[in-house]
């Protein structure tokens, strides 16, 4: 029997597309139609953007712990965040949840590791792009990394909170981003983080000027991956 999987979900788009990467992919190791039990609970990002534009990550770790009992009374037995941003709180939820939790960076940082990639640039909100949550991952695993002037940062920003959580895909944004990862690649960056969940459904891979590190589907694969580890 898989392992029933709880989301603790932060963000609406980003946190779909985890949920459909995990329904979608385990077929192919579980049989037709089949996938783990998941589980997903969410506090209004209203709530949450509250602690975080105050610095209060322990506000933010009760809302998700908070999250992560619920999902634990639905019978979740390990449980995953499809939001960056909030994994700045990471340490204070895992140390208190009664069930394992997995980190999106780590499992981003393995695929690059996987992929052989050096230097990794980091896109996600502003909070995230200069936070902790893939330098603290990225040095521990030995390697480099850059993120854009502030300018960029305000804009990357912007498109998130006013375009991609609320569901708006728009060309010009996305030329925005490959612009900017375009700049990263000419200081030496070898891939790019898609650190905000909701960036890999505008980002396209076939026209980005780096390779990219979807941090939604590879946190849903190593959801997944747990979830039927013998």
């Amino acid at each position: 029997m898989a392992k029933h999987i709880g989301i603790v979900a932060c963000s609406a788009e980003g946190a779909a597309l985890c949920y459909r990467t995990i329904c979608i992919e385990a077929p192919q190791y579980m049989g037709e139609h089949m996938h783990p039990e998941v589980t997903m609970h969410t506090y209004p990002l209203g709530q949450y953007m509250v602690h975080i534009r105050s610095g209060n990550w322990q506000g933010v770790a009760e809302l998700m712990l908070s999250s992560v009992r619920k999902l634990v009374e639905a019978g979740a037995q390990l449980a995953i965040c499809p939001d960056n941003t909030i994994h700045e709180a990471f340490d204070l939820v895992v140390n208190a949840s009664p069930i394992p939790c997995l980190h999106i960076a780590e499992a981003v940082v393995q695929e690059a590791m996987r992929k052989g990639y050096r230097k990794l640039a980091i896109l996600g909100t502003k909070y995230l792009m200069t936070g902790p949550v893939y330098p603290k991952v990225l040095e521990g695993a030995g390697l480099g990394y850059e993120i854009p002037p502030e300018a960029e940062r305000k804009e990357i920003d912007r498109i998130i909170f006013e375009e991609l959580v609320n569901g708006i895909f728009r060309d010009e944004s996305r030329r925005y981003f490959n612009q900017v990862i375009d700049t990263l690649r000419h200081q030496g960056c070898d891939a790019a983080i898609l650190g905000c969940t909701e960036i890999p459904l505008l980002v396209d891979p076939g026209d980005c000027p780096l390779p990219v590190l979807d941090s939604t589907r590879l946190l849903a694969r190593a959801a997944l991956r747990e979830a039927i580890k013998k």
